[in-house]
């Protein structure tokens, strides 16, 4: 909500953009494989976790950077 809001008002930052589709990939990536591991039981899927939480981070840093430099 937050990036899509702030992507209304800046349209013209691309690092909202990337910071929308880096939360669309960390949603993808740590809520589906930690619903896929709890529907398999295939321990190698929280493999995958990580990955999508290191996506938040960096979605909220290219957010917080662009949000920044657009004032």
């Amino acid at each position: 909500g937050l990036v899509a809001l702030a992507a209304l008002h800046w349209p013209q930052r691309n690092g909202l953009r990337w910071a929308g589709w880096l939360t669309v990939v960390g949603i993808i990536l740590f809520s589906g494989s930690l619903y896929a591991l709890a529907l398999t039981n295939l321990k190698m899927l929280g493999a995958i976790t990580p990955f999508g939480g290191l996506a938040f981070i960096v979605a909220w840093i290219v957010f917080a950077i662009s949000v920044w430099r657009a004032n």
